[in-house]
């Protein structure tokens, strides 16, 4: 089973992913958090990535697809497995396309999730990261007991470079010039159901549930 999340920067990707995990057991394959614990470990790949992560610019696609196509060769990932934040570009989607087929498989279904420009710079900026145990919060949505502290660890709140307002509005930029063209492709193939993301976490989950089922995957 192989399905694609594909949205900008905050849509809610990750959130959903990480609940379809708990509720059918398929692994989320975040290109995302892989790069995250790359940086943090100090290793070469994830510092190549940094420079374009904290300029809001798309990892180049040989760092990106080598890393998803070590991560599929996984045990857990034999049954099939989640890709959030994968492929971004047509060139990405291409090479995903022959990396499965080499494996006689193939993408079962992409999500595409909806939101507005405006939320999304409002649900990114306000974000907070813990530097010690990577807790999220939001300023609004979701904020910390004590200010800039992480209810779960005590460690410090930070804001990631990546989640400061210029940065966003160049990811999305970016996002919209180089990712929105998979919608038409995944449309073509027809792969692609539609989300309106900007709806309670709930709701979203709801339509995903009936996604799937036009998707022929078993919910």
């Amino acid at each position: 089973m192989i399905l694609i999340f594909l949205g900008p920067p905050g849509s809610g990707k990750g959130t959903q992913a990480k609940r379809l995990v708990t509720e059918k057991g398929w692994p989320q394959l975040s290109t995302g958090d892989m790069l995250r614990a790359s940086i943090k470990a100090g290793e070469t790949l994830g510092q190549k990535a940094k420079t374009y992560m904290d300029r809001g610019e798309l990892v180049p696609d040989d760092v990106i697809v080598g890393l998803i196509e070590e991560r599929t060769k996984a045990k857990d990932a034999a049954n099939g497995f989640i890709l959030d934040g994968f492929p971004r570009t047509i060139p990405q989607a291409e090479a995903l396309k022959k990396m499965l087929e080499r494996k006689n498989s193939s993408v079962n279904c992409v999500l595409s999730f909806n939101v507005s420009d405006r939320d999304l710079v409002e649900r990114l900026s306000g974000r907070r990261t813990c530097s010690k145990c990577g807790e999220v919060f939001h300023v609004k949505f979701s904020p910390a007991k004590k200010a800039d502290v992480c209810d779960k660890c005590g460690g410090s709140l930070i804001q990631r470079d990546d989640d400061k307002a210029e940065v966003i509005q160049k990811r999305l930029s970016v996002y919209h010039q180089q990712t929105s063209p998979l919608v038409e492709y995944y449309e073509k193939a027809k792969k692609l159901v539609a989300l309106d993301a900007s709806a309670s976490p709930d709701k979203v989950w709801d339509t995903i549930m009936d996604a799937l089922k036009k998707c022929s995957v078993p919910s």
